[in-house]
């Protein structure tokens, strides 16, 4: 049975709050392969230094720094803030007793750095808005009566996602990541599942999550998710991997918490990439109600039976 219990809305949370994920960056054992994966699924790739940049296609925002280390592991979080908010984010985080440490080696940035409870590196740095001002809504192109809607598959073409959607981070303790970003972040609590799943959003106005933590032993990516404009970009994503040997992944279905259409390729690391269209939309300071929800009624409406290891931590 859903229960209102526990919820943290964007608009009752003192303080500053984050306006959107700016960026994200994990490290992977081959830049090669990072490369191939990330441009099969439809974003364009840029060297700059020794990282890999995943930007979307025609427009200039890099959404993720990849570079090569050992094993697959989240670098580190970077979130935009007005410029306005930057010394009222300097008292607040010296008031939650939170220390500022130094940004990685090599990064040029003026940001705010600090680690969250489970020591992931955070940053918060003065950017545009890069999270959404509005919902953006699943288009469904039909035809008119005597003309074929469909075209041919070999003319079907590439995927090309709009966006950087969100990230589903697997986390050691749900309750205290939640607790820790939206006091610390000032990020607000949309929907969640117990103690398994919780899904945040900005308080600026944001796509029903932005970041989302689910349960795991410890710190890891279970998935990145990038918008596109139709459920048919989601079909035909799944396609256009497969093609290219990504065979693995859950799809295509629609959510429950989220109300998006889905489909999630498995990358070679064993995390996902989620090609995801038409997701709820939280505006500035609207009167949403967190909910939670019993697991087996919030996962998907509809949809294929997800993997047997679809919730496992590769990096724990």
């Amino acid at each position: 049975m859903t229960a209102n219990r526990g919820h943290v809305t964007a608009s009752q949370i003192n303080g500053p709050g984050v306006h959107s994920l700016d960026s994200f960056s994990f490290h992977v054992p081959d830049i090669a392969q990072a490369e191939a994966f990330h441009r099969a699924f439809g974003l364009v790739t840029r060297e700059r230094g020794n990282a890999l940049e995943l930007l979307t296609d025609g427009a200039p925002h890099v959404w993720c720094r990849v570079t090569e280390w050992s094993r697959k592991s989240l670098s580190y979080l970077s979130f935009g803030i007005f410029e306005e908010d930057l010394d009222r984010f300097k008292r607040h985080l010296s008031e939650c007793h939170i220390a500022l440490v130094d940004a990685p080696p090599g990064l040029e940035t003026n940001g705010l750095w600090f680690r969250d409870f489970e020591g992931t590196l955070v940053e918060l740095k003065v950017a545009g808005k890069s999270s959404p001002d509005q919902k953006s809504h699943g288009m469904l192109i039909s035809s008119d009566p005597g003309v074929a809607g469909s075209p041919k598959r070999s003319q079907a073409g590439l995927v090309r996602p709009a966006r950087m959607s969100h990230i589903l981070l697997f986390t050691s303790d749900v309750d205290r990541a939640v607790a820790f970003y939206t006091r610390v972040l000032g990020l607000g609590l949309s929907d969640r599942a117990g103690s398994n799943i919780a899904f945040l959003h900005g308080r600026h106005g944001s796509d029903h999550h932005m970041v989302a933590f689910v349960r795991s032993t410890a710190p890891g990516i279970h998935h990145t998710s990038w918008d596109v404009p139709s459920i048919h970009e989601v079909g035909l994503g799944a396609m256009v991997m497969a093609d290219r040997g990504f065979t693995d992944g859950w799809g295509v279905g629609r959510h429950v918490l989220g109300s998006n259409y889905f489909h999630y390729v498995r990358d070679p690391w064993g995390s996902y990439a989620e090609y995801s269209c038409d997701m709820d939309y939280i505006p500035k300071d609207a009167g949403w109600t967190a909910e939670d929800h019993d697991d087996d009624d919030a996962f998907y409406v509809w949809g294929p039976k997800p993997p047997a290891d679809f919730g496992v931590n590769h990096e724990a």
